[in-house]
């Protein structure tokens, strides 16, 4: 495996890289640079990789200068991780580093790999503000994912964009003749009751899915803000007898002390032994979504977060709770109360009715 440095990265590692090195498949070549994600720290903090074939993004954060006595091995755990957290198939991912071989480090002299791996860490900065706000002490090689939904290469013309993720699937498969996803996965059924109607949402994930992850497929697939806190509560079978709590937060901790920080903990670790869970979103409105696991897919082949079915309009964020959107709706749905304009105005581009695009079966991008 080919990595050119930036000279940004190769001066903090105290290396002297050949500028002419043996060429190989860019498929197995990657150009990557040390960048700083916040404006008000002195110091790079993330490595940020881009595969010259495909334009896949694999970023590190934090990275710190005392780190990179073991960037190589940092490097290619990361490409591991990254491509093992979008469900690829793992034999698939394990053939193609063995086939990559070591790393060998050059210096980057292409100004084209250079802007990519430019505009691949500013994505990564967005995204790493966005979800971390700043936290001093965590570490993630798997930050550069979101980057690899965003269609690059566009230009003028729209056939000439595409998708890093999509591209580098395609070409470890052609490459590997393995099949690109091969997992565990769990149909779900979740029901939001407003009453008045049901929302349900019916979606396919990972058996293996972090809680964390599976709290941003539900935002995503219910339209919410990610603004409140929320909880994850599962229950045994049909005695609604609560098994465990799970809490995002250690401040949660101090108001539930049998409760369970949800970080590391997964799916798989109470369904399909039970069946039954609740996610609730929002502890002053108290949205209660019910979770139910509908079937268990072995060797899934597809590619997951997915959404099978969406019926039923979500509330609009602070609405009141399920009696403040009962009485909300009902304004709504007439032009003539005297508080119409007003709910009108505060609801913004809410509609009655879920949209023909959020009710289309999709890959779910959280």
């Amino acid at each position: 495996m080919q990595i050119a440095l930036t000279k940004k990265l190769a001066d903090a590692m105290g290396v002297d890289c050949p500028s002419v090195h043996k060429v190989v498949d860019p498929l197995f070549s990657w150009t990557a640079n040390w960048t700083k994600v916040w404006d008000n720290r002195r110091a790079e903090d993330m490595l940020v990789l881009v595969n010259n074939a495909t334009r896949f993004t694999v970023a590190i954060y934090q990275v710190k200068r005392k780190d990179l006595k073991n960037v190589a091995e940092m490097m290619r755990t990361a490409i591991l991780n990254t491509l093992l957290y979008m469900n690829l198939n793992p034999e698939l991912v394990g053939e193609y580093l063995r086939l990559a071989g070591e790393v060998e480090f050059t210096q980057n002299r292409n100004r084209q790999t250079a802007a990519w791996v430019t505009k691949a860490g500013l994505d990564c900065a967005f995204y790493v503000g966005r979800e971390y706000n700043s936290i001093a002490k965590m570490f993630s090689d798997t930050v550069g994912v979101p980057a690899n939904y965003r269609i690059v290469n566009y230009t003028g013309n729209t056939s000439e964009g595409f998708y890093p993720y999509k591209a580098m699937i395609s070409a470890l498969s052609e490459l590997t003749g393995k099949q690109a996803y091969k997992y565990r996965a769990f149909e779900l059924m979740v029901t939001l009751d407003l009453d008045v109607y049901k929302a349900v949402r019916r979606i396919i994930v990972p058996a293996d899915i972090e809680f964390a992850c599976l709290h941003k497929v539900l935002q995503s697939v219910f339209d919410w803000k990610n603004c409140h806190l929320y909880d994850f509560a599962i229950f045994d079978g049909n005695n609604h007898i609560p098994v465990a709590r799970l809490v995002p937060f250690e401040e949660d901790l101090e108001y539930d002390e049998g409760a369970i920080l949800m970080e590391g903990h997964i799916l798989s670790e109470f369904f399909p032994e039970h069946k039954h869970m609740l996610y609730t979103y929002d502890m002053g409105d108290n949205w209660e979504h019910e979770i139910q696991l509908v079937r268990v897919i072995e060797g899934h082949d597809k590619e997951s977060p997915y959404l099978l079915e969406a019926s039923g309009q979500t509330p609009p964020e602070d609405v009141g709770g399920v009696g403040g959107f009962v009485n909300f709706r009902e304004i709504i749905q007439n032009p003539n109360h005297p508080e119409y304009g007003e709910m009108k105005e505060w609801a913004k581009y809410w509609t009655i009715d879920l949209s023909d695009w959020k009710t289309r079966p999709k890959v779910i991008h959280y």
